[in-house]
């Protein structure tokens, strides 16, 4: 069986600064599944490159194996801190432990958590309309079951 760690240490070698690992995952199949992004963008030659980075480093002939390098799709749930960091000032939806959901906006994301400012609208005494209000929720990473992007067309 091919060893997760070596797959690492093969996608770790062609890094860039803006390139990192989202997930790698070895079936007992010797299914490999590499999951990339980067800050700015990953592109198919760039996934490409790292397929081939794998596929040249391991025997075929010694133990076969199946390979797909590519990036987290717009519904994937983030999985690591710099998928959070490339979306502040995004808005994204969150899911906690506790069964409650939040979208808002990406403010800060940082090793203890990140903050997002959720904004609801709210009738104010006083008046008949009701008014847009702003509010920054703050949530750590163990209370964070999912989160990912929101897709607007507006």
């Amino acid at each position: 069986m091919i060893n997760k760690k070596l797959i690492q240490g093969l996608i770790e070698e062609k890094l860039t600064d803006d390139i990192f690992i989202v997930d790698i995952q070895v079936s007992s199949g010797n299914a490999i599944s590499v999951l990339l992004d980067s800050d700015n963008g990953l592109s198919i030659d760039q996934c490409i490159a790292f397929s081939r980075q794998v596929e040249h480093n391991l025997d075929r002939d010694a133990e076969d194996f199946e390979l797909e390098v590519s990036s987290p799709g717009l519904t994937q749930p983030f999985k690591v801190l710099r998928q959070y960091q490339k979306n502040v000032g995004r808005e994204i939806e969150i899911a906690t432990h506790d069964g409650d959901k939040h979208t808002g906006i990406l403010k800060e994301a940082g090793e203890n958590g990140i903050i997002l400012e959720e904004s609801r609208r709210e009738r104010v005494e006083g008046k008949k309309k009701k008014v847009t209000v702003t509010e920054p929720l703050q949530f750590s990473f163990d209370k964070i079951r999912t989160a990912k992007s929101v897709i607007s067309f507006k």
